[in-house]
């Protein structure tokens, strides 16, 4: 039987339902589990837990809105997640997490070999938090990461941890998609956050909606992404080297003599609308108002 979904939203969960999700999750028979706004006693929530701890099917789970609720809430879950080898994607949006609940819950978040999406909106964050999440976002390979963080409408967080953060997106190998909305960000935080985004090799999605940016700091965003359009044009210089080659050779067989100004290799590089082989641009996406 191919994995299916449970997702149910905002609802009183029975013990009978309670049973039902567990024997789904034991038999590898879910790959989508949504319990959004649920209401549930801690004993059939620990017993979710731990069905959820051997799942090898589940993919997504979400948590959304206030199911977890309580210290002894986060620390069953962060004990599932820490033999869970399955789950992608986590959503805990609207939980009220603060500084101290992500402290336990971060270990389990670190080591887990799957997880590359990771909600934590609306979940009471301040700077220590920020802290932690940095380090979900390695600077290299070596090991997994994530590759979609939403961290919106989490007002706590001060300047000082945003520009962490922009520090760890702009040397982080993996990061694509990265949700602030509804943070009071600023001009100051957004120039931050331009300049790492600039210097980012992977991300594709910025929301900065209602951030409280200003046209100064559209400006600057706009300008980035014509800085991150012009280097997805030339790739990487293994690259453009390997393409300046082709071209010569295809001069050189078609009997053109390379002019003195295209020596230096100025003109050579790929114009508008000429690709380099093996480069795919990554133009990142804004959005904001």
């Amino acid at each position: 039987m191919l994995p299916s979904s449970i997702q149910i939203s905002g609802e009183p969960l029975s013990g009978a339902e309670v049973r039902d999700i567990c024997r789904g999750l034991r038999d590898n028979a879910v790959r989508l589990l949504s319990l959004r706004g649920c209401r549930l006693c801690d004993r059939d929530f620990g017993r979710i837990c731990r069905a959820l701890a051997g799942a090898t099917s589940l993919a997504q789970l979400n948590l959304n809105l206030g199911v977890v609720s309580s210290p002894s809430r986060i620390k069953q879950l962060a004990e599932a997640l820490r033999t869970n080898r399955s789950i992608q994607s986590l959503f805990l949006h609207g939980s009220p997490l603060t500084d101290a609940g992500l402290a336990l819950l971060n270990p389990a978040l670190a080591l887990h070999p799957a997880l590359v999406a990771l909600d934590l909106g609306d979940c009471m964050l301040g700077d220590e938090a920020i802290n932690l999440i940095c380090g979900l976002l390695p600077p290299d390979g070596a090991k997994s990461g994530l590759k979609e963080l939403t961290l919106s409408a989490n007002p706590g967080i001060t300047p000082k941890g945003w520009s962490r953060l922009a520090i760890a997106v702009a040397h982080s190998s993996q990061v694509r998609v990265l949700n602030l909305d509804y943070n009071p960000l600023g001009d100051h935080v957004a120039g931050m956050l331009a300049v790492a985004v600039a210097s980012s090799r992977t991300l594709e999605v910025l929301d900065l909606e209602s951030t409280g940016l200003t046209n100064q700091s559209a400006q600057l965003c706009g300008a980035w992404c014509w800085l991150r359009t012009a280097l997805a044009r030339s790739c990487s210089s293994r690259s453009v080297t390997s393409f300046l080659r082709e071209k010569r050779r295809r001069r050189w067989q078609e009997g053109l003599v390379t002019p003195r100004k295209e020596r230096g290799g100025g003109s050579l590089l790929p114009t508008h609308g000429e690709a380099v082989p093996g480069c795919a641009p990554v133009i990142p996406a804004l959005r904001w108002c």
